[in-house]
Order: structure tokens, then C-alpha cells, then sequence
């Protein structure tokens, strides 16, 4: 079986520092070559995933202005991508809305992993493509997406390139995107009002640089308020093992949250409000708490300071719900019985 893994063209496959989308893909195409499948993933040239890979644009081109979705390189790429793949692939899987648009045109089956919150748009232009075959990140997407060819298949994490401190440093961690959605300012407030410290860590895109200057960049002193600017693998292991819990303090659906997962790989618990899929990954009282107000999420904070969760059960927790075997065992059915037809209905619509 042949799989074509169609990244958006952005960003390095696996990413260097911000990349959710991308460190998925690479470890489902590194998962997938080792159970025995043939696996290229189409992405840039400077990405060094451990499969055949294919490119258009040799450099990436992150950060981006405007918009993914209408931007000039995603549909060059993708279009290119998509008519190079059915000369050879069993399978198509694509990661991108625009990917979805060609599917009438295409032989072979295809899969679309939803990556990002629905708006109306998106949603109706999936409905409209109804032969594709729809995977939601998370129970709440889907159920958001509400239509029939549509399976949940949570994300899973490589947990070998995670250390699982065991002894807590008193200090709490942000990391993410340093948008208004992720909420970082409440992370602050979070911090202020338990008496301990915060380290920030994550990427300010242009267009959220006012948002960083105006809410964020204020607190900071270096010493009660840090923030370290974007974090590879070495930097957030540190950053999230040595800390007593990760505050994900979203404002908005989240799909997934890969980070939360990471976190609980370094044995960290995660403090977060209830968005998007938070309701799934978060165990209360086992992995972090899903908090009603950052009032609460304080409280859990000095919780945490007096009795740290125990690290080794958080780490214990993610190896058996959200490992990257587990996810890349469900992937691999799920192309056995495109393959067999039985994932192709009339329509899509529920």
C-alpha cells in the first residue's frame, strides 16, 4: 500500500519550533514505514521526515501573512502535490481544505485530516465534497462538522523524544502561538494570582505582534513573567518537565492541542479552561484539570505547588491514551477499509 501524505508547504516536516500540523505528519509517515507501508509525503525541501519526500518549494515560508487557506503557495502546492500523487498512490491524504476541492477528480480514495476549528465555510465546503473521507481530531469537531464520513482519530505522540521529570521546579508554563485565542494574558493572570511564576514560550506571528506589544510584553520582567521565545524540542522539554503544570487557557474551540499531550509526556499536568476538545485529553485529578475560570486554574496552580500531581502517573496516562502507535494503527484500518469500499457513502450529510 502507498501513501501519499500531503503537507501544507510552509513549515519543515517535522518542524523545527511551531508546527503542530507538521509534527503529525511526520510521525503518522514514519509510523506508517515502519509497520511495512510505502509512505512520500509532499512538503518542502528542507524538511528531513524520514520517508521519501517530494517538493515543489525548496525553502520554507514561515511565518506567513494572511491567510493559509487563500494563500498563492498552499494551492500551487497542493494542486502540484495531488496531480503528481495519483500517478502512483493508493491512498491520498491530504491535511489542507484546498486538497478537498479536487477530489472529484481523482480516482483514488482520499482522506482529509481537520486540523483547524470549523467555520461555517469550511464546514459547508466539506459537506460539499462528500466522496472525501473526513478525520476529526477530536469528538467536539466532529460533532461541530456533523456529517456522516467523518471518524475521530485523536492525535498520538512519539513519547521517546519526552523526558518525564519526575521533581518540579515552582514555576508554570505557557507554550503556543501568542494570540489572543490561546490566551496568554489570562496564563499571567493565572500567575498572579497563585504567587508563582510563569515562563512563556511560543511564536508571535505579525499579525498578532500588537496583541504581544499591547497585552503580553508589559509583565514581563525576566523574573515573575519570562518569556523565552520560540522553544525546540530540547528547549520545551525543559520548560515543561521542570514545571509544576501547563496553563492552556484557550478562548476558542480547540480541535486538539497537541501540546497538552506534550506536556503530560514530560509528566506535567495541564491546567486549561473547557474549549474544543480540552474535555478529552485533560483527566481530572490524573493528568491536570479542566478549570471553569482562571480564579480556578489559580487555585489548582497553589494546589499544585503544596502536592505536585504525580509524574510518573501523567506520563503513565498519555503512553496509554495518546500514543503515536495507537494513532497510527487507527490511520492504517482506516486506509484498509477505504481500500475495501467501506468508507464511501452516497452522502455525506447527516
Amino acid at each position: 500500500m502507498r501513501i501519499a501524505l500531503i503537507a501544507p508547504p510552509f513549515i519543515t516536516v517535522p518542524p523545527k519550533q511551531y508546527g503542530g500540523t507538521e509534527l503529525f505528519i511526520a510521525q503518522l509517515a514514519e509510523g506508517l514505514k515502519a509497520k511495512g507501508l510505502d509512505v512520500v509525503v509532499y512538503t518542502n525541501g528542507e524538511s528531513e521526515v524520514g520517508v521519501e519526500k517530494r517538493w515543489l518549494f525548496e525553502k520554507s515560508q514561515w511565518p506567513i501573512k494572511g491567510d493559509i487557506y487563500n494563500h498563492v503557495s498552499d494551492s500551487t502546492h497542493t494542486a502540484w502535490a495531488l496531480r503528481d500523487a495519483v500517478e502512483t498512490a493508493d491512498i491520498i491524504h491530504i491535511n489542507n481544505a484546498t486538497g478537498v476541492t479536487f477530489s472529484e477528480f481523482i480516482q483514488q480514495p482520499m482522506v482529509c485530516t481537520i486540523h483547524h476549528p470549523l467555520e461555517s465555510a469550511l464546514t459547508d465546503l466539506y459537506r460539499r465534497f462528500a466522496r472525501v473521507e473526513y478525520v476529526c481530531i477530536s469528538a467536539q469537531q466532529k460533532q461541530a462538522l456533523d456529517i456522516a464520513n467523518a471518524t475521530v482519530i485523536h492525535h498520538g505522540l512519539d513519547t521517546t523524544l519526552y523526558q518525564a521529570r519526575m521533581k518540579k521546579k515552582k514555576y508554570l508554563s505557557f507554550i503556543g502561538r501568542i494570540a489572543p485565542v490561546k490566551g496568554a494574558h489570562v496564563a499571567i493572570e493565572v500567575a498572579k494570582k497563585a504567587g508563582i511564576p510563569l515562563k512563556i514560550a511560543g511564536e508571535v506571528q505579525p499579525v498578532f505582534r500588537d496583541y504581544f506589544e499591547t497585552e503580553i510584553k508589559p509583565h514581563i520582567d525576566g523574573k515573575f513573567i519570562e518569556y523565552i521565545g520560540e522553544a525546540d524540542m530540547a528547549a520545551k522539554n525543559e520548560l515543561l518537565g521542570d514545571s509544576l503544570a501547563m496553563l492552556f487557557p484557550i478562548d476558542w474551540d480547540e480541535p486538539f492541542g497537541l501540546v497538552m499531550i506534550e506536556a503530560m509526556a514530560c509528566g506535567t499536568p495541564v491546567l486549561a479552561l473547557p474549549g474544543g476538545s480540552v474535555p478529552e485529553i485533560v483527566k481530572n485529578g490524573i493528568s491536570g484539570y479542566v478549570c471553569s475560570d482562571a480564579q480556578e486554574m489559580a487555585q489548582r496552580a497553589a494546589q499544585l505547588a503544596d502536592e505536585p500531581m504525580d509524574a510518573a502517573a501523567v506520563r503513565a496516562y498519555v503512553e496509554e491514551n495518546f500514543s503515536v502507535a495507537r494513532m497510527v494503527d487507527e490511520y492504517h484500518d482506516l486506509y484498509l477499509q477505504m481500500l475495501a469500499g467501506k468508507s464511501q457513502p452516497e452522502s455525506a450529510v447527516a
